[in-house]
């Protein structure tokens, strides 16, 4: 009966970090794969804490920050791109994307968890942000995420405005890391074992039966 429970994951992550898109749907699969059940807690990280209001073209952003060629660039969003079609997510790509800061879209997933839709919000801000290319620092585009996922739009935009949240997201960032986060994404499995970048389907796989087989031991 033990191993058939929920088997909880951490994930640290950004909204604005491909990778962390690949992996979630990478071990969402492996979970339908093996019928495993998840937990999923999403927990903040920010990319680009310092990152200026209306953000910066996405790919000089890369060149700067980690000297991304052209050539790196455009073979990256092709086989980001395929990755994605094959697990069910679409990216979007193109010329004039743009990378922003993601300090209000955590507390909007905050906010959301709090109303038990915090995974609703994270995979609707992926979509926003990767799909349609919408700018997920702007109050209104995240008030009209919480709306697409019925919550309510004034309480979302109300509580944005607001900035009730910044230091308890502030302390939940430093919080993941203190533990160690870099980079993202980071899952906890079973608030034991951290695993660090997408996996893949197959060692997702392997780590959650490796935890029911415990579990059951």
């Amino acid at each position: 009966m033990q191993a058939a429970l929920p088997i909880r994951v951490d994930i640290v992550s950004d909204v604005v970090c491909p990778w962390c898109v690949i992996g979630y749907h990478q071990l969402a699969k492996a979970a339908r794969d093996t019928q495993t059940e998840l937990d999923i807690h999403w927990h903040p990280f920010e990319l680009n804490p310092q990152m200026a209001e209306g953000g910066e073209n996405l790919r000089e952003h890369l060149a700067a920050k980690y000297g991304t060629t052209l050539e790196g660039s455009i073979k990256a969003r092709a086989r980001l791109s395929e990755m994605g079609a094959a697990l069910g997510f679409k990216f979007n790509y193109a010329d004039d994307m743009r990378m922003y800061n993601t300090f209000r879209a955590h507390q909007l997933i905050d906010w959301a968890t709090e109303l038990g839709k915090g995974h609703e919000m994270k995979q609707a801000l992926f979509a926003a942000f990767f799909t349609r290319r919408e700018d997920v620092s702007d109050m209104q585009v995240l008030a009209d995420a919480a709306a697409g996922i019925g919550l309510n739009r004034v309480d979302a935009l109300d509580m944005l405005q607001s900035q009730d949240r910044a230091n308890h997201l502030r302390q939940k960032e430093q919080f993941w890391i203190s533990q160690g986060v870099r980079g993202v994404p980071a899952m906890v499995f079973d608030q034991r074992h951290l695993v660090t970048g997408a996996q893949g389907e197959e060692n997702y796989a392997r780590i959650l039966l490796h935890l029911r087989d415990d579990r059951a031991a």
